[in-house]
């Protein structure tokens, strides 16, 4: 039997690097070390997980147990730590929380010192050792010396990470291939990477493209098997419950199995996109469905098809998903596409979208698979994007590459009466490897004060900031903030007093949003 020791070393290991070669390493050896009988729960642990999800401990319990002298020597089984957080996951009603402090002391008595910290952080859920799903997804390749491809497929449609791993080290490598896309059971959802224009966008897939329109809605994947319906959000939570027009809809329609990849979004009664916000209020609400499915009803739109009945299209190119799509899905509910490799016709199509209120496109390969959970150079998008000039007043110090740099920056705009800037977020995108260099050395020369992570700045630098759209917000005291911001370039032409103003982004927010559409929702 494997001890828990073994994991809580490769752990230390793990978080001793920031490497990725040394962790896949350290997690490869780890893995081949482990009894079969406890590869997924060895695995669980070193991603920070439980088998048994959450267990409801509570810090201060926590703390109480791990007071308790721990053991000298290690003895902990990995398979006695699972029987005991079991047994503690199953614990409830009167009295509860002086058994389960019971049972974790039982548990920590065993344990050494570093054993105790690291269930201390696994329970708590601070373990970030930085053996995520994709280190670890290689440290399976390598343990079982099967290609990288092979085990991330099958990641994308296991149940757990351990599963995979189980399969990959004990049984024949073919094993992996019954990991298939299942109705009711969700994947991560494929993204994508940003394009700058359409004839980007063109140049980067060739004659293989096809456009559809980007709806600033919410991601939703949607599996139907029979009559039961689940409706899926990007971090997989079922929300089936909030938002009845969807269940709705795609149980009327005829095929018996559906994945579906799409978004849902609110509509005003002329058709056109309501604000982002309002869309998500669907989602926060759990009690009065039906009557704010009158005040504000959604629409779903779908834009791919992962499986029809018996065929997982997953793996297939993208025009046969999109064939499956169209047999499967009225056209009403279809986002609209257009397969060209005409410039001017794309640029039409875009600006269309953008017309009838849309984000923009996305451009797509014909021939590529779905990969759930990747952000690849197979899917594009082209958005709409505005821009504000605004006064850099803080930077955080970056971490990994970035470390030694001032990277965050914190963006404000200027307040017309008063002549002071009023903050409206934070980004650090945009930013390559020569601004990071550059504007380290600007913003120490400008520094005012500083905490461990922060340096306030004079607030003399102008940032050119590109954003998608304005949200309101209470956590910024500029009363709003950027979604999707990212750094252009410089202003070294315009000094702070030329700042857009805190009115400029008032007025941008109420023509985005359509004030009267905001105030009936609101």
């Amino acid at each position: 039997m494997s001890l828990l020791s073994t994991v809580v070393t490769t752990s230390e290991s793990v978080a001793a690097t920031t490497k990725r070669t040394p962790k896949v390493r350290a997690l490869a050896n780890c893995l081949r070390g482990l009894d079969k009988a406890e590869i997924e729960i060895g695995v669980a642990y070193l991603a920070g997980e439980l088998p048994q999800g959450k267990i409801g401990i509570g810090y201060a319990t926590l703390r109480t147990a791990s007071q308790t002298p721990a053991s000298e020597s290690p003895s902990l089984q990995l398979a006695q730590v699972d029987a005991a957080l079991t047994t503690l996951a199953g614990v409830k009603g009167a009295g509860s929380t002086a058994a389960r402090t019971k049972h974790l002391r039982d548990l920590f008595a065993a344990a050494t010192q570093a054993e105790q910290s690291f269930l201390l952080k696994l329970l708590s859920g601070e373990l970030r050792q930085g053996a995520l799903a994709a280190v670890m997804t290689d440290g399976i390749a390598m343990a079982a010396d099967i290609p990288i491809v092979e085990v991330r497929r099958a990641v994308m449609y296991a149940p757990t990470l351990g599963a995979v791993a189980l399969a990959a080290l004990h049984d024949e490598r073919s094993a992996l291939s019954r990991f298939q896309l299942a109705t009711l059971s969700p994947v991560v959802p494929m993204l994508a990477e940003t394009a700058e224009d359409i004839e980007d966008a063109l140049q980067m897939l060739g004659a293989n493209a096809v456009f559809e329109w980007k709806l600033d809605g919410a991601r939703i994947q949607v599996h139907k098997r029979g009559d039961e319906v689940r409706v899926f959000t990007r971090n997989l939570n079922n929300v089936a419950d909030a938002v009845p027009e969807v269940i709705e809809a795609v149980r009327a329609m005829p095929a018996r199995e559906l994945v579906l990849d799409g978004e849902v979004i609110a509509l005003d009664s002329q058709g056109n996109p309501l604000p982002f916000q309002l869309t998500m209020r669907r989602f926060g609400r759990k009690l009065d469905v039906e009557t704010l499915r009158r005040e504000l009803p959604l629409y779903p739109f779908f834009f791919d098809c992962l499986r029809l009945d018996a065929d997982s299209l997953a793996d297939r190119p993208a025009h046969e998903r999109y064939a499956a799509l169209a047999s499967a899905v009225p056209s009403n509910l279809r986002v609209p596409q257009l397969i060209t490799t005409d410039l001017r016709q794309a640029e039409r199509f875009y600006a269309d979208a953008l017309a009838k209120g849309h984000e923009g496109v996305m451009a797509k390969s014909l021939i590529a698979p779905y990969e759930a959970g990747k952000r690849g150079a197979s899917w594009l998008k082209i958005k709409h994007t505005h821009t504000l000039d605004l006064v850099v007043l803080a930077a955080e110090w970056g971490s990994g590459r970035r470390t030694g740099k001032l990277s965050n920056l914190h963006l404000g705009a200027r307040h017309p009466a008063t002549g002071e800037f009023v903050m409206l977020g934070k980004t650090f995108k945009g930013l390559t490897d020569s601004m990071l260099e550059w504007q380290t050395k600007e913003f120490l020369a400008r520094e005012v004060s500083r905490d461990s992570n922060t340096v306030t700045l004079r607030p003399e630098l102008v940032v050119e900031i590109a954003f998608n759209d304005i949200q309101a917000s209470s956590h910024y005291t500029g009363g709003y903030a950027l979604r999707f911001a990212r750094v252009k370039r410089y202003r070294s032409d315009k000094a702070a007093s030329e700042a857009d103003t805190i009115e400029t982004v008032r007025s941008l927010y109420d023509a985005q949003s359509g004030v009267e559409a905001h105030k009936r929702f609101v």
